[in-house]
């Protein structure tokens, strides 16, 4: 009986010291969602579990290698022991219920991650190789930023236009996988205000490390400023061919491959293109004209640049006007 006093106690003092460890390690993000709530409540839940049946196995085998270890000189049998049938019920039974209920908080916490709110803002998120674009049908307005005003439910509907993409930011908790020709909805309440960034959760290609976004969350005032100045800046640039091609690749993620600033990327830069020698994988020279500029965003895989040869440039199919407006937009990256 001594025994098993002694155990219960390091049972419990071993137990709560590993839970106040694990929870002062601050092992999640800020949460700055309405959804992070529920969800952080229901790991905290799991923490004090885990580090009481951590405690519960390595406690009494830590002590049994202390307490029972053979002393010097025995050579004698140990006591012989058979099973003990209660003993296995108990430890069948009772992390049974210890499982149903977990997953009864589980879909409690998830129908709460999925409270509807008619009033949510709608927010069309695309994942692209390897970018992301987001449309605010309401305002006719396309970022590659994701801005929201805080403590309002926005519903982002998801697509991808290549492989399977996932929405994540760590802050809000929640994630949700993006599917080619489907879309997959998740709803997110903002609650603190300040810079996060999104990022992608699913292996999608060479650069998936790099596919990653700012997401602002601020004031209703700030995101109306914000929002007013987007609808003036689209309302100019679709005044002008480079504007409408800026705003074009913009929407596309052209620049997740190509830079505009003379940086390396996985594609060609764009910075001083226009009107400059480009050098070939057969050592041909072309000059980079509007020719030769239209033949390469409609068929990208007849000229390909010189040490680009493992890159695969998918065909977007833009019309004849929208590849004018793009090597319009090319033109002035000088």
């Amino acid at each position: 009986m001594r025994h098993f006093l002694i155990v219960g106690i390091l049972v419990v003092v071993a137990a709560i010291l590993t839970y106040v460890g694990l929870d002062s390690a601050n092992l999640m993000p800020v949460a700055a969602s309405a959804q992070a709530v529920p969800i952080d409540e229901m790991w905290n839940l799991e923490l004090i579990f885990m580090s009481f049946f951590f405690a519960l196995i390595v406690v009494p085998l830590a002590y049994s290698l202390i307490a029972f270890r053979r002393k010097k000189g025995d050579t004698s049998d140990a006591e012989h022991m058979e099973g003990n049938t209660k003993l296995e019920i108990a430890w069948t039974v009772l992390p049974l219920f210890i499982v149903i209920a977990f997953a009864y908080v589980g879909a409690v916490n998830l129908a709460e991650t999925r409270r509807v709110d008619p009033d949510a803002i709608i927010v069309k998120v695309t994942g692209i190789q390897w970018s992301w674009k987001f449309e605010y049908p309401p305002y006719g307005v396309v970022s590659d930023e994701l801005h929201l005003p805080v403590d309002k439910q926005v519903l982002l509907q998801m697509t991808s236009t290549d492989v399977i993409h996932s929405f994540w930011v760590p802050e809000f908790r929640v994630k949700q996988d993006l599917v080619p020709g489907r879309i997959t909805e998740l709803r997110i309440t903002p609650t603190l205000e300040g810079d996060y960034k999104v990022r992608c959760a699913e292996l999608c290609g060479t650069s998936h490390a790099f596919m990653e976004k700012p997401v602002v969350i601020s004031s209703q005032g700030d995101f109306d400023e914000w929002m007013a100045e987007q609808v003036k800046l689209a309302e100019q640039a679709a005044a002008t061919p480079g504007g409408r091609g800026q705003a074009l690749v913009a929407a596309n993620g052209c620049a997740a491959c190509h830079s505009i600033n003379g940086a390396q990327g996985i594609g060609p830069t764009w910075s001083g293109l226009f009107g400059h020698e480009v050098l070939l994988t057969d050592g041909t020279p072309v000059s980079a004209d509007e020719a030769y500029i239209a033949e390469s965003i409609k068929a990208p895989q007849a000229k390909i640049v010189a040490g680009f040869e493992g890159q695969l440039m998918p065909s977007y199919g833009f019309t004849d006007e929208q590849i004018a407006d793009v090597v319009a937009y090319i033109k002035t990256l000088r």
